[in-house]
């Protein structure tokens, strides 16, 4: 049987960088690993359940939904029973799945508002991670929070800009100006590392400022950003 799998290539970034981001800001538990495999899990269940609400292919994408669904909720379980006030994190991310399930019935799910809302989901799972192991929000966890939001921010810009909306000038000066200005406010924050942290999308963003890009090596040049800001933000933690 062939696995139903999302599309989003990009949104395994975002699934894996914040969690570990929050592991490594508190310390590690062996429950994180059931934690993390129910988070890849649940991720993998709002896939076919965002489906559903374009109203097609409905016994199909709720088969699926279940498949992941049930071993997801029985993983997380155990972190609940560790931490259970772990439980309002998930409820945050509610309202955020409702602004998904919105545009998914509009069939516009590449609206830069739903984009939005799916990566703040993605970093509050780097805040649950942490809290798992801690028991509260340390000022590091809220870095790691505010860092993660913005840089996927400016990795949403910079592929709309060089791909789907590559013949919009507006989507090439926000990415152009906002990968320009993160690192300078990090910088000015006193966080120097974490301007660093930034430096390779701005890098990234300036050479192929208004250069049109094939999809596989946009992906590509991606995950190198991505990994870059993961390692360079765990030399900040650390």
């Amino acid at each position: 049987m062939k696995l139903f799998l999302p599309k989003q290539h990009g949104a395994w970034a975002m699934l894996i960088i914040p969690f570990w981001l929050g592991v490594v800001a508190s310390e590690f538990l062996w429950q994180h690993i059931p934690f993390f495999l129910g988070w890849i899990l649940l991720y993998l269940a709002t896939y076919p359940t965002l489906l559903l609400f374009k109203r097609k292919k409905r016994n199909l994408y709720t088969k699926w939904a279940v498949i992941y669904a049930i071993p997801a909720v029985l993983l997380l379980l155990i972190p609940l029973w560790v931490r259970p006030s772990i439980i309002y994190f998930g409820l945050a991310m509610i309202p955020l799945f409702i602004i998904n399930a919105y545009y998914s019935s509009k069939k516009n799910d590449r609206a830069l508002f739903n984009d939005l809302s799916a990566i703040f989901s993605f970093s509050i799972a780097g805040l649950a991670s942490g809290y798992l192991a801690a028991g509260e929000i340390n000022a590091s966890m809220l870095i790691i929070f505010i860092a993660s939001i913005l840089f996927f921010t400016g990795s949403t810009f910079h592929v709309k800009s060089i791909i789907r909306e590559r013949k919009n000038i507006v989507y090439k000066r926000i990415s152009f100006t906002y990968h320009s200005l993160i690192p300078i406010l990090w910088a000015s924050l006193d966080y120097w590392i974490i301007s660093l942290a930034f430096l390779p999308g701005l890098i990234r963003a300036l050479y192929y400022y208004g250069k049109p890009l094939k999809m596989k090596k946009s992906g590509i040049i991606e995950v190198v950003n991505a990994v870059l800001f993961f390692v360079i933000m765990i030399i900040f933690i650390i």
